[in-house]
Order: C-alpha cells, then sequence, then structure tokens
C-alpha cells in the first residue's frame, strides 16, 4: 500500500509571511522523492494561500475540520462543499482536540465523516485513547468505539477512500511516542475489526500513526506491517525534518 503522510501540525497556528517561509522551503525539501502521497492541513483562512502554492506540486491539500451540515444558519462553520470548492482533497475528522475541547461525539465524527463523503472529500478519521484510557487497559475499547460510530452509521463499505489515523492523545504534543510495537498492536487490532466486516477495505484503508512522529522514528514506525504512513505534527514545521520523514516512508 503506497505511504500517506497528512501534515496536521499547524492547528490554530500561522500568518501569511510564516506560512510563505514555511511552503517555499518544504516543496524543494520533497521534491522529486515520489512515490508518497502528501496533504497539508492549514487553518481554514490559509487554506487558498496554501493551495496557490501547492498547484502542481503533487501535494493535497486538506482542512482540518468540517461542519457536517451541507449550508444554513451555522455561523463560523464551513461546510464540506467549500472546502471542495477551495480545491481541498482530505478533510480531518474527529481529531482528539475536537473530540476534548469542542466535545465533539462519536456521533458528530459519524456526521462529518458522512457530509466529507458526500461532497467527494477523503476524510482522515482520528481516533486514539487518552493516557487514562490507556493505563485502565481500555484503549481497544475506545478506538473500537470510535470506528464502529462510523460504521453503524453508514456501513462499512463508506471507509473505502478513506483513512484512519490513530493518534494516542498521550503522545500528542507531549514529546511522547507510542513504541513501534505498541502501534503496530492498536494498527493491527483496527485491520482486524474491518476485516471482520469487510477484508477488502481492511486491506486498502491506509492506517496512519499521529502521535509525535519524528524524523527520528519514521523509519521504525512505518516499518510495521500495519501502519501506512503518518498523521504529522510539529516536525512537519521543519522543513529538513519533514524531508527526512518522507524519505522514511518512501523507504530511502
Amino acid at each position: 500500500m503506497r505511504k500517506t503522510l497528512v501534515i496536521g501540525n499547524w492547528k490554530m497556528n500561522g500568518s501569511l509571511a510564516a506560512n510563505e517561509t514555511l511552503l517555499d522551503a518544504l516543496l524543494p525539501a520533497v521534491k522529486g522523492l515520489g512515490g508518497v502521497e502528501i496533504a497539508l492541513c492549514p487553518p481554514f483562512p490559509y487554506l487558498s494561500q496554501a493551495g496557490w502554492h501547492l498547484k502542481d506540486s503533487g501535494i493535497a491539500l486538506g482542512a482540518q475540520t468540517v461542519n457536517e451540515h451541507d449550508s444554513g444558519a451555522y455561523t463560523g462553520e464551513v461546510s464540506a462543499a467549500m472546502l471542495k470548492e477551495l480545491g481541498c482533497r482530505y478533510v480531518l475528522v474527529g481529531h482528539s482536540e475536537r473530540r476534548s475541547l469542542y466535545r465533539e461525539t462519536d456521533a458528530d465524527s459519524a456526521a462529518k465523516f458522512a457530509a466529507a463523503k458526500d461532497a467527494g472529500l477523503v476524510p482522515v478519521l482520528c481516533v486514539g485513547e487518552t493516557l487514562a484510557e490507556r493505563q485502565a487497559g481500555e484503549t481497544e475499547g475506545v478506538v473500537a468505539r470510535q470506528v464502529q460510530a462510523v460504521i453503524d452509521a453508514l456501513g462499512i463499505a463508506a471507509l473505502t477512500d478513506s483513512i484512519i489515523a490513530y493518534e494516542p492523545v498521550w503522545a500528542i504534543g507531549t514529546g511522547e511516542t507510542a513504541s513501534p510495537e505498541q502501534a503496530q498492536a492498536v494498527h493491527a487490532f483496527i485491520r482486524r475489526l474491518l476485516a471482520e466486516q469487510s477484508e477488502a477495505v481492511a486491506a486498502s484503508t491506509p492506517l496512519l500513526y499521529g502521535g509525535s512522529v519524528k524524523a527520528d522514528n519514521a523509519a521504525t514506525l512505518f516499518a510495521q506491517p500495519d501502519v501506512d504512513g503518518g498523521l504529522v505534527g510539529g516536525a512537519a514545521l521543519d522543513a529538513d525534518a519533514f524531508a527526512l520523514i518522507y524519505q522514511a516512508a518512501a523507504g530511502r
């Protein structure tokens, strides 16, 4: 399966000037490497700026979240159709910060997932457990619940041409990283969960790891049989570091 790297590190950061600097450094750093799908997910105000830079680069544009409604009186929200019109191909759904800070539920994630699919976007469903849940031995139960919410609402076929990103909450922005063995164990569990309902979907759905992927751990993480790429965080703010992650994903 082709490796995929989704850069979701921008969060609510950036400026026009800072973005120019980052993009001007990032694009040459990965030019000509090939073999890996890359998507950048900046904040909404910078989608057009990033999209202009990414034109003809082979790097896709993505967004950090989406509203589940097509249109209407939802002030401050952005629909999937709007993202599509701006040139987005990907959108994050159910990111841990959306779940924790904005109380988005599994049902909310399923609805956003559906809206993305209806608009022709590729949803990146983010799932993962907190430190307390891991210590209580609830990792598989939490991840299964989050994935199953989409399957229950839309059917297993909805995961076709979609992505699942495992982001252990305890390893996001903390400097902590799941060991390759820990990441593989959860990814293998997700693969088995999908395979119980469709072998084809299980085999074709990219599973990304999203907990502090860095240049010095990318190769060992991506070498795991069920880790198909990464949801990259702060490391992507350094173009040279991201180029090393990209090379690891490409097997170089």
